[in-house]
Protein backbone atom coordinates (compact mmCIF):
# COMPACT_ATOMS: atom_id res chain seq x y z
CA UNK A 1 0.00 0.00 0.00
CA UNK A 2 0.88 3.25 -1.14
CA UNK A 3 0.60 7.11 -2.38
CA UNK A 4 0.04 6.96 -6.44
CA UNK A 5 2.04 9.36 -7.54
CA UNK A 6 -0.27 10.48 -10.53
CA UNK A 7 -3.20 10.88 -8.66
CA UNK A 8 -2.14 11.66 -5.45
CA UNK A 9 -4.34 9.00 -3.70
CA UNK A 10 -3.22 7.14 -0.83
CA UNK A 11 -3.90 3.91 0.75
CA UNK A 12 -3.67 2.32 -2.62
CA UNK A 13 -2.13 -0.63 -3.92
CA UNK A 14 1.01 0.08 -5.87
CA UNK A 15 2.34 -0.81 -9.12
CA UNK A 16 6.28 0.01 -10.49
CA UNK A 17 5.16 2.08 -14.01
CA UNK A 18 8.30 2.90 -16.08
CA UNK A 19 8.53 5.91 -17.11
CA UNK A 20 10.55 4.85 -20.52
CA UNK A 21 8.54 1.45 -21.50
CA UNK A 22 11.18 -1.32 -20.65
CA UNK A 23 10.83 -2.20 -24.57
CA UNK A 24 12.14 1.06 -25.57
CA UNK A 25 15.36 0.80 -23.20
CA UNK A 26 13.31 1.94 -19.96
CA UNK A 27 14.36 -1.34 -17.63
CA UNK A 28 17.03 0.03 -15.52
CA UNK A 29 15.17 4.22 -15.81
CA UNK A 30 13.02 5.88 -13.81
CA UNK A 31 10.39 4.77 -12.63
CA UNK A 32 7.04 5.55 -10.34
CA UNK A 33 4.58 4.46 -8.45
CA UNK A 34 1.71 4.28 -9.81
CA UNK A 35 -2.09 3.04 -8.24
CA UNK A 36 -3.08 0.13 -10.37
CA UNK A 37 -5.94 2.11 -12.24
CA UNK A 38 -3.55 5.30 -13.09
CA UNK A 39 -1.21 2.49 -14.49
CA UNK A 40 -3.81 0.77 -16.39
CA UNK A 41 -5.04 4.00 -17.93
CA UNK A 42 -1.87 4.57 -19.34
CA UNK A 43 -1.54 1.85 -21.60
CA UNK A 44 -4.99 1.57 -22.61
CA UNK A 45 -4.76 5.32 -23.74
CA UNK A 46 -1.34 5.19 -25.36
CA UNK A 47 1.34 2.72 -27.17
CA UNK A 48 4.73 2.21 -25.83
CA UNK A 49 5.97 3.79 -29.01
CA UNK A 50 3.86 7.35 -28.27
CA UNK A 51 4.30 7.01 -24.23
CA UNK A 52 8.72 6.99 -24.80
CA UNK A 53 8.24 10.20 -27.19
CA UNK A 54 6.09 12.02 -25.29
CA UNK A 55 5.23 10.69 -22.34
CA UNK A 56 8.25 9.72 -20.21
CA UNK A 57 7.76 12.01 -17.12
CA UNK A 58 5.25 12.72 -14.40
CA UNK A 59 4.83 16.30 -15.79
CA UNK A 60 4.23 15.11 -18.97
CA UNK A 61 1.40 12.36 -17.92
CA UNK A 62 -0.18 14.96 -15.78
CA UNK A 63 -0.64 17.66 -18.30
CA UNK A 64 -1.39 15.26 -21.03
CA UNK A 65 -5.29 16.13 -21.81
CA UNK A 66 -6.83 12.48 -22.15
CA UNK A 67 -4.59 11.54 -18.60
CA UNK A 68 -5.59 14.85 -16.87
CA UNK A 69 -9.53 14.24 -17.06
CA UNK A 70 -9.21 10.54 -15.78
CA UNK A 71 -7.05 11.96 -13.18
CA UNK A 72 -9.46 14.45 -11.92
CA UNK A 73 -11.93 11.56 -11.68
CA UNK A 74 -10.22 8.76 -10.47
CA UNK A 75 -8.88 11.11 -7.27
CA UNK A 76 -12.85 11.50 -6.05
CA UNK A 77 -12.76 7.66 -5.87
CA UNK A 78 -12.19 5.59 -2.72
CA UNK A 79 -8.22 3.50 -2.69
CA UNK A 80 -10.64 0.63 -2.85
CA UNK A 81 -12.82 0.79 -5.75
CA UNK A 82 -10.74 -1.01 -8.62
CA UNK A 83 -12.72 -0.27 -11.83
CA UNK A 84 -12.58 -2.01 -15.51
CA UNK A 85 -9.87 -0.20 -17.48
CA UNK A 86 -10.84 -0.47 -21.59
CA UNK A 87 -8.25 0.62 -24.39
CA UNK A 88 -9.68 3.49 -26.07
CA UNK A 89 -11.34 3.15 -29.45
CA UNK A 90 -8.47 4.33 -31.31
CA UNK A 91 -5.99 1.79 -29.73
CA UNK A 92 -8.57 -1.03 -30.79
CA UNK A 93 -8.03 -0.46 -34.57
Amino acid sequence: MGTCELCGRSEVEITIHHLLPKVMGGTFGDTANLCIPCHKQIHALYTNEEIGARLSTLKELREDNQLNRFIKWIRKQPPTKLMKIKKSNQRKR
